[in-house]
This record gives C-alpha cells, sequence and structure tokens, in this order.
C-alpha cells in the first residue's frame, strides 16, 4: 500500500534546448523539448514537493530569458491541479541549486528545505570567485543562494550532512558529489515504508534529463551516457546513473526524471487547460486521482 501519493508535475519548458547538453556527445544532432517540473509527494500527514521551480515573475527572469524559458505558470496554477495550495507545501528537498529547481525559494511561505550542505558551501565559493569564472554561475542565481541563507537563519533552511536515511518518513537522500553540481543529491522514496523495500521510487534532478541518459538508445544493451551539462565529473555521473538504476532493481519506470517528457506514457496522466501534464505515480488508498 502506498504511503504517499506521487505526482509529477510540470511548470514550464524550453522549446529548443541543445540535445548536446542533454545527452553527452551528441552534438550538431540539433534541438529538443524540455519540460520543466518538480514532484510532490502527499502522505503521513505532509505536502512535500521535491524540488521547488523558478519564479519567472521576478528575479528569475534573467534566466527565463537566458534559456529560452516558456509556459512559466506559477505554483498557485500548478498545485490548483492536486487540489493545493503553495502554503500547503510543507516541505522541500532540493537536489541542486540551479535557477530551475531551487529558484522558488520564496513562492512556498511554510515549507522546510532540505539541500546538501556541500551543495550550498560550494555556490558560496563560486560566488567569491574573480568575474572570468562567471560560468560557473550561469544557471545558479545569486539571489536564490542569499534567501537560501536567509531561510538558514530562519531555521527554514536544512543542509543535509551527506547520505540520509529516513530524512522524512520513509525518504531518504544520496549524495552524488561532483556530477551534475558538486552537491547534488538524489531522493530515494520507499512507499511501503519498509526498511528492506519492494516498493521504491528514486527522483533523479538533473543527474539524468533523458532515458537516453540510461540506456544509450538501446534499451536491450544499455549503455550509461551521463547528460551533457555538468559543472563535475562525466565519470561519476555514470556511476551515480548505475547507483540509481540498482537502486530501482534496473526498473527504468520507478526512475522519475523531472525533465522527461516521455514520463506521461509511463503513467497514467493529462495535460491541464494550460497546457501543461500532470503524471500520476502513485495513489494512496484514500486520495483521489488528479487523472482520471
Amino acid at each position: 500500500m502506498s504511503a504517499y501519493s506521487i505526482w509529477i508535475l510540470e511548470y514550464a519548458n524550453v522549446p529548443d534546448a541543445p540535445t548536446s547538453s542533454l545527452v553527452y556527445g551528441q552534438h550538431n544532432v540539433g534541438v529538443e523539448k524540455l519540460p520543466y517540473a518538480y514532484t510532490l509527494l502527499r502522505g503521513n500527514g505532509m505536502n512535500i514537493l521535491l524540488d521547488c521551480g523558478m519564479n519567472a515573475a521576478s528575479h528569475g527572469m534573467e534566466f527565463v530569458k537566458r534559456y529560452n524559458v516558456s509556459d512559466w505558470i506559477s505554483p498557485t496554477q500548478v498545485l490548483a491541479e492536486v487540489g493545493l495550495t503553495p502554503e500547503d507545501i510543507t516541505h522541500c528537498i532540493l537536489t541542486h541549486a540551479h535557477f530551475d529547481h531551487m529558484g522558488g525559494l520564496e513562492l512556498f511561505p511554510n515549507a522546510k528545505f532540505y539541500i546538501q550542505q556541500h551543495e550550498l558551501e560550494s555556490w558560496v565559493s563560486a560566488m567569491a570567485m574573480e568575474r572570468r569564472f562567471r560560468w560557473l554561475m550561469r544557471a545558479t542565481d545569486t539571489g536564490d543562494m542569499i534567501y537560501a541563507v536567509q531561510l538558514a537563519r530562519e531555521g527554514r533552511m536544512i543542509g543535509v550532512p551527506g547520505d540520509v536515511d529516513n530524512l522524512l518518513p520513509g525518504i531518504d537522500v544520496r549524495l552524488a558529489k561532483d556530477t551534475h553540481t558538486a552537491g547534488s543529491q538524489y531522493v530515494v522514496i520507499r512507499n511501503d515504508q519498509r526498511a528492506e523495500s519492494e516498493d521504491v521510487y528514486i527522483y533523479t534532478g538533473d543527474l539524468i534529463y533523458r532515458h537516453e541518459n540510461l540506456h544509450g538508445g538501446q534499451p536491450d544493451d544499455p549503455e550509461y551516457l551521463p547528460v551533457g551539462y555538468a559543472l563535475g565529473s562525466q565519470t561519476n555521473l555514470v556511476m551515480a546513473s548505475d547507483e540509481v538504476m540498482k537502486g530501482v532493481g534496473h526498473d527504468i519506470r520507478r526512475v522519475l526524471i523531472p525533465h522527461e517528457g516521455k514520463m506521461t506514457t509511463l503513467y497514467p496522466s493529462r495535460v491541464s487547460k494550460s497546457g501543461h501534464y500532470i503524471v500520476e505515480v502513485a495513489l494512496r488508498k484514500d486520495d483521489t486521482s488528479r487523472v482520471a
């Protein structure tokens, strides 16, 4: 029996993301649509977001222009599709600090946030470097970092010291150091709440963009191809991909990838009036389907 209902909620997209940024080595292939989404877990008296998106209505506009982010809708609109408001979110686990994953901090006024300590430390270090190193900050908003520090002062931003079991009930986090970013983490959901779970999902953040990262376009003879855009080691990304696949018993359906539009083909889904998809991965016995 599922402890958490799980929904993947699209909130924006990039219509022309270079394929080479998504799958390593895919040069001169062209561009493709890249959905932006976060994931909601509802259960155990909590409403938990995995990543919090971005705020295109304020300082995030710089990144909207830089990356051609299109069709952004607010969390108020997104969460209304599953019967919630931003004020209902109690916790948020941040996989990393890029603008499209941590840029919505101010939009969830009652949430407590969790991020790897090493991730925060690395961005503070990068912010202090001379201007010629600015590429390192190309996808990270200094405004988000400043706000994160303020939340830490208020006790609402918690630094996670590496791998932690039961960060929240049945939810573990794993540090993937020096991969997509210096301190990226992925989230393990044991949806039966058992230590030796038979109902595991893993939310990847940007360790994985596409199913092709996990099988190289050859599901019957898979080859790991890391994401193209990374600040750390491609080798570490390959090893993290293997950890993820082992964690779900090599069942690719249980790998929850926020930028993979094909998630809509693996689980019940629908498109909202605004044109954004809702994917229903799991449903608690006492919850109502939001895609039926």
